[in-house]
């Protein structure tokens, strides 16, 4: 609406409903009472107003909510499926049910034939929707080669490149943030602070602003609580104390504030694992070229700032030239030993593990 107006006017003013109590509030609200409690407010700058995002971001913004609706309808069809074999009492001889071999099982399993038909309709659905959220990430895959933010926010852990296209059509302008508290407020991940007197309640987060990009997030946390940098220790010392779900949602602030800084100091992420950061770029480009798998590129025997110089994000700064806070927080966690390992360029051939062996001295697997 404020698109097809601004043509015909001087200025596009949009208010804040949930700041504007003297409508809400209002004994007598009809519209023309409304409209005119809301020129007496913007003719005396008292109009609470929200940021206006570009045409870039709401085209953003747009594809993003699409493929959450995608994937969210996926999931239905999923669970409608499940319920199906469930209701029947028919166990799958696969684990993992939505691989190529149980694809392949309920294509051919023996049900009632009324039954088989409803299967037969959701999985013909299942594969339609499959298919446009894979030409949907391709699109977005190729809009990430002409962001440059967008490999700087993939070296964060957990990132890909659909998590930092929605986190920058969500946040937009950085600059009219004062510091990454305040963009996670904006993605409601801040809790709700109610005080009165010498009561303060802290509840729930306040789920302001884009869900989607509050689920991006979520996911990426998964993954990113088991990195060895210093997110997962921090993850690690909240669920002793919290739910899981709540740590959960602690580490998607926690990336959110990384992130902003990120973008304002334009750096990468200091403690990421070369390996896992050389897939990320390879995976990034074989979506955009579409040739053969990223499991068959090679790997180069560099360390993470030699990754970061060949993929294109901007320097990182060394470990020797850290803030003593931030050193003092590297020997608290115990991650010195990481930090020199991630550093450390690689021998020739493959490169080296950076996760901490196990007990029976192997590495750990690779986190997602």
């Amino acid at each position: 609406m404020a698109e097809i107006l601004r043509p015909f006017v001087k200025e596009i003013v949009v208010g804040n409903p949930l700041k504007t109590k003297a409508i809400a509030e209002a004994k007598v609200k009809t519209d023309k009472v409304d409209a005119e409690v809301l020129a007496q407010l913007l003719r005396c700058n008292y109009l609470p107003s929200v940021w206006q995002p570009d045409d870039r971001t709401r085209q953003l913004r747009s594809w993003i909510t699409h493929r959450k609706a995608l994937t969210t309808q996926r999931a239905r069809l999923k669970n409608q499926v499940q319920g199906l074999l469930g209701r029947l009492l028919v166990l799958s001889p696969y684990k993992l049910l939505w691989s190529k071999k149980g694809l392949a099982w309920l294509r051919s399993v023996q049900l009632p034939t009324h039954e088989r038909l409803v299967l037969d309709s959701l999985l013909r659905q299942l594969l339609i929707i499959v298919q446009e959220i894979k030409t949907l990430d391709d699109q977005l895959a190729e809009v990430a080669r002409h962001e440059p933010q967008v490999p700087l926010l993939m070296t964060i852990p957990g990132v890909n490149y659909v998590v930092a296209l929605g986190l920058l059509a969500a946040l937009g302008d950085i600059s009219r943030f004062q510091d990454g508290d305040h963009a996670a407020a904006y993605l409601g991940l801040a809790p709700l602070t109610r005080q009165s007197g010498n009561r303060c309640y802290h509840g729930h987060i306040t789920k302001a602003g884009s869900s989607q990009t509050r689920g991006l997030l979520t996911q990426s946390a998964q993954h990113a609580s088991r990195h060895p940098g210093p997110i997962g220790p921090f993850f690690r010392r909240l669920v002793k104390r919290k739910n899981r779900s709540v740590a959960i949602v602690a580490v998607a602030r926690k990336l959110v504030t990384i992130a902003y800084l990120m973008l304002k100091n334009n750096e990468p992420y200091r403690y990421a694992r070369p390996a896992l950061m050389h897939d990320k770029f390879a995976a990034l480009k074989m979506l955009q070229k579409k040739p053969r798998s990223p499991r068959s590129a090679p790997r180069s025997a560099t360390g993470l700032a030699e990754i970061y110089q060949a993929a294109g994000p901007p320097n990182v700064t060394s470990p020797e030239v850290l803030p003593a806070g931030e050193q003092r927080m590297l020997t608290e966690r115990k991650l010195k030993s990481y930090v020199r390992e991630i550093y450390r360029p690689a021998k020739k051939g493959r490169l080296e593990a950076t996760q901490p062996p196990t007990k029976s001295g192997r590495p750990k697997g690779r986190p997602g």
